[in-house]
């Protein structure tokens, strides 16, 4: 049994929804050599999030956006967290909906995602700044 856990920094992103699948498959060499397994990604921010979704039209992304900006919007009159700016307590409210992790079966070395499937970060504040992971591989 293999348990390897790392810690690392996405470089800052814009606001909204970026694939991060192959950043993350950078940070671990080591899951070409599991045989059957599975990783857990966690994000250590409540005003960002994970999801696992659609990689190859980048429209979805741009779909993503603006459905949970208008699920969430800014300026609420009746948000009182607020002192972090007009995008802190939507972002919060996004990361909840969405979740902080996901974790995703290994075969044969690689992710089982699906043909169309890919990680991605939900970038929800204006000014986020680098985000950190934890990435935990386990398996065999």
């Amino acid at each position: 049994m293999v348990c390897i856990q790392k810690q690392f920094r996405l470089p800052a992103l814009r606001r909204g929804f970026h694939l991060i699948t192959e950043l993350v498959l950078a940070e671990l060499p080591e899951l070409r050599q599991l045989r059957a397994g599975t990783l857990h990604v966690f994000i250590q921010h409540t005003s960002a999030s994970l999801s696992i979704n659609e990689n190859a039209d980048p429209t979805v992304r741009h779909d993503f956006e603006q459905f949970f900006n208008r699920l969430v919007p800014e300026n609420a009159p009746y948000f009182r967290h607020t002192q972090e700016g007009p995008d802190d307590m939507p972002a919060h409210l996004k990361a909840a909906l969405l979740g902080h992790s996901v974790t995703i079966p290994v075969a044969g070395g690689r992710l089982a995602l699906g043909t169309w499937q890919g990680i991605y970060l939900g970038e929800h504040r204006d000014h986020g700044g680098a985000r950190r992971l934890v990435l935990t591989l386990m398996g065999e």
